[in-house]
């Protein structure tokens, strides 16, 4: 009997601790080309606008209103949003821009849909609105 209760305790711990490791989200590399780039376009009430504009219509969905990770479909995400008041202060524009053009996993490309480099720029700009 003790067999048998050692052996399932070992199976219990190991299972736990690969869906421990495998839930932790690893970090997103960014080349240090993109790191270090600065935001070309002005934070004005024109690129705000634009940048808000883009965000409803790509981003809200996902991320929310407010950009605390809580939009209509985050929950169908295997993937966390990220709360935007809180999670951006670390992250270079550079960072967030290279992360809007390539997307990762569940968060996809930006390449196609925004094609255009200032107007992702100007989303970059609005998500630094969020508080």
């Amino acid at each position: 009997m003790k067999k048998v209760t050692l052996i399932f305790i070992s199976c219990t711990v190991v299972l736990l601790m690969s869906f421990m490791n495998g839930s932790q989200p690893k970090p997103w590399a960014v080349p240090e080309k993109y790191a270090k780039m600065a935001n070309p376009v002005k934070s004005d009430a024109t690129s705000l606008a634009t940048g808000k504009t883009l965000y409803n219509q790509h981003c809200k969905s996902c991320h929310g209103t407010k950009g605390k990770g809580d939009g209509t479909k985050a929950s169908q995400l295997d993937t966390e949003c990220g709360d935007f008041t809180k999670d951006l202060t670390a992250q270079t524009d550079g960072a967030l821009f290279y992360k809007t053009l390539e997307g990762r996993k569940d968060m996809p490309s930006y390449k196609k849909k925004i094609p255009d480099e200032n107007d992702m720029w100007a989303v970059v700009n609005y998500l630094r609105t969020f508080k």
